[in-house]
């Protein structure tokens, strides 16, 4: 079993019983398959979000955004909202640096899509398409 099959199932098994014999969890939510974060709350939050910030950020200033971040330029408008909030809570330089930016792989079938939406796997297994 690889390295990163044993960590799920060690934390799967950590939550399978309490000392009671009980489950903690029902099977079908401690062994379903891995998610990511647009599955757990839904497509329709994430596509509120994506319809959100395309109402918020105008063309103009997403198209000015590499001169506000020249490192890490967000690359989609709900990209640079989330940055844009990010930096009115924590304005310093120094808190931008703890902020680590998730890079999709490209060989994974990833997108830029910061909700993980477009990864291939979810075509498959839900039968949902790329925007």
């Amino acid at each position: 079993m690889a390295v990163r099959k044993w960590k799920k199932y060690i934390i799967r098994k950590a939550f399978d019983c309490a000392p009671d014999g009980k489950p903690y969890l029902p099977k079908s939510i401690l062994w379903r398959q891995k998610e990511q974060f647009s599955d757990g709350v839904g497509y329709s939050w994430i596509d509120g979000m994506k319809e959100h910030a395309a109402s918020v950020v105008s063309d103009e200033d997403f198209a000015k955004r590499a001169e506000r971040w020249a490192e890490d330029t967000p690359d989609t408008k709900e990209a640079y909202m989330i940055r844009d909030i990010f930096d009115g809570l924590f304005p310093s330089e120094a808190a931008a640096k703890t902020a680590v930016r998730w890079i999709p792989r490209g060989d994974w079938g990833c997108s830029s899509d910061p909700s993980g939406r477009a990864v291939s796997i979810h075509d498959a297994a839900y039968g949902t398409t790329d925007e």
